[in-house]
């Protein structure tokens, strides 16, 4: 199981970190193309709109239903397979898939359609401060009807990608992670090409990207058609909302969708807030975060991709042990990488940002707001981790009932620490009130799973994770010395600060691995072993 683990989780791990650098590279582009100003604020309002319902609808809530669901059916297949029903089987799955896609897409296709028509409302909701600017004719009111030109654009993202999400489960369920991981390349490549050849010919830069989107998410969803084909697996969609899987999926569904969005939710939050605070927050918090997202997505949704099917069907074959046992693992390997990237940011922040975005509309004050925001994030990145291993410990086991409780508790403290923090320190405090609600959420989830007799941290576990906060440790130290102060970066050429930031990196990395080899973490120690 551990090999199997290892290479699913590696593979998930490098198309990831492809999509990630293509990622840093479009934020690059739009960081040249808009800045931090006016237009880059409302695009990345008009990009995070649909995208939080892409992880509600798709990716989060129906992902952390359906994966479960299609496992359990998956396991009758193989029983039946086993007694020579292979074909009655097969259609079995092929069944549910049908139902559960034809169900959702008439759902997502309300959805988006009011999505689109609707596209002032949700500006109004998420983005009240601009309305009230718009409704008093005040500086600012001009964010509002652009934003509900470009939403009306990307909005229709969610119907795409939603598709693209239930046929990259199928893919995940039956261990294809390549293909699902590989997906979002698609979408980075689409906004980079608008950015550069669209942006003459549209309205605004904004209005380019907008369209980039857009195509993304049409690229992304038949990207993934010939794959469910070779599979057997590309059926004809069907409504079923009363049939025995999909009620399944529902009544699995309507709390998850609260559940397993908290994060995305707090986000949104920030954003309302932002809305009233000077120009510029949105997007400093937008470059910050997406810093935070590519360790975040490179490890542990990566691994929590991986882990999740695995869980399904540890639980459809009641393995407890076993079950526990990965849970295990997937904490080990997260925190392997999650303390070094912590440590290696913290003390880079500045640098990385820099040599990332410092360029055209982007200057040496932008970098020191982002940096601020990426500092307050950077708290949280190891309970944002937790939280995707956490998480589908309950989901596995078909119960969203409980990271519901959860999640609402972490809600409402993440809307009080807004509350508290923001009067005082802006922007920084809304990043930081969501790291401290990412940490009361990841500790609610353990302290939850504990209580059921489902998980506990090992000791060897325990032993293992102080390890490696005493080696990144170190590695920030080493790192710390090596690297220059911000007013030496700033005197820098381009090149001499790539130069210099490798350096660092390199030896950041290098000084980490040798500790963990000195402290005796081996290869053995992320074997999953039955307790």
């Amino acid at each position: 199981m551990s090999k199997k683990l290892i290479k699913s989780g590696m593979i998930v791990s490098v198309m990831t970190l492809i999509s990630r650098v293509l990622g840093l590279i479009r934020d690059v582009v739009i960081a040249n193309v808009m800045g931090a100003g006016v237009m880059a604020d409302v695009f990345l309002f008009a990009n995070k709109i649909p995208n939080f319902f892409r992880r509600l609808f798709a990716e989060g809530a129906f992902a952390q239903a359906f994966v479960p669901v299609l496992s359990e059916y998956q396991v009758k297949d193989e029983q039946q397979a086993e007694q020579n029903d292979k074909q009655n089987a097969h259609e079995q799955t092929r069944l549910l898939i049908a139902q559960a896609s034809g169900t959702l897409g008439i759902i997502i296709t309300g959805v988006t359609l009011f999505g689109m028509l609707a596209s002032p409302l949700f500006v109004m909701l998420f983005g009240f401060g601009w309305f009230i600017d718009w409704l008093n004719d005040a500086p600012g009111g001009e964010k509002f009807d652009l934003a509900s030109n470009l939403l009306s654009i990307t909005f229709p993202y969610l119907w795409f990608i939603s598709f693209a999400a239930l046929t990259g489960a199928v893919l995940n369920t039956l261990g294809r992670f390549a293909v699902a991981a590989f997906t979002p390349v698609l979408l980075n490549i689409a906004i980079i090409g608008m950015a550069i050849f669209g942006s003459p010919y549209a309205e605004s830069p904004a209005h380019a990207l907008a369209w980039g989107v857009f195509l993304g998410g049409l690229i992304q969803f038949l990207f993934q058609i010939p794959f469910m084909y070779k599979a057997g697996m590309l059926v004809k969609p069907k409504w079923a909302w009363h049939s025995e899987g999909v009620t399944k999926i529902r009544k699995l569904i309507v709390p998850a969708l609260f559940g397993v969005s908290v994060t995305q939710i707090n986000l949104l939050l920030d954003t309302v807030i932002a809305s009233f605070l000077i120009t510029g927050s949105i997007s400093w918090l937008y470059y910050a975060d997406r810093l935070l997202e590519f360790p975040l997505g490179l490890f542990g949704i990566g691994i929590a991709t991986v882990i999740l099917p695995s869980l399904s069907k540890l639980h459809s074959k009641n393995s407890p042990e076993e079950f526990s046992a990965t849970l295990d693992w997937g904490i080990r390997v997260i925190c392997l990488f999650g303390w070094p990237a912590l440590a290696g940011l913290m003390v880079l922040a500045q640098p990385i940002i820099m040599v990332l975005f410092m360029r055209g509309e982007f200057d040496q004050q932008t970098v020191l707001q982002v940096s601020m925001a990426l500092f307050a994030y950077l708290s949280g990145l190891l309970s944002f981790m937790f939280i995707k291993i956490l998480a589908p410990g309950y989901y596995a086991r078909q119960d969203t009932k409980t990271p519901v409780k959860i999640g609402i508790i972490a809600m409402v403290a993440n809307m009080i620490f807004n509350l508290m923090l923001a009067p005082f320190i802006g922007y920084v405090g809304l990043a930081l009130a969501t790291s401290l609600s990412a940490t009361l959420n990841a500790w609610l989830l353990y302290r939850g799973l504990k209580a059921q007799g489902v998980y506990q941290l090992s000791a060897k576990t325990l032993i293992f994770i102080a390890k490696l906060v005493l080696s990144a440790g170190v590695m920030a130290l080493v790192v710390y010395q090596l690297s220059s102060s911000f007013d030496v970066w700033l005197t820098m050429k381009f090149l001499e600060q790539v130069e210099q930031l490798t350096l660092c990196i390199v030896a950041g990395v290098a000084s980490y691995l040798v500790m963990i080899i000195l402290l005796g973490v081996r290869f053995s120690d992320f074997k999953v072993i039955k307790r």
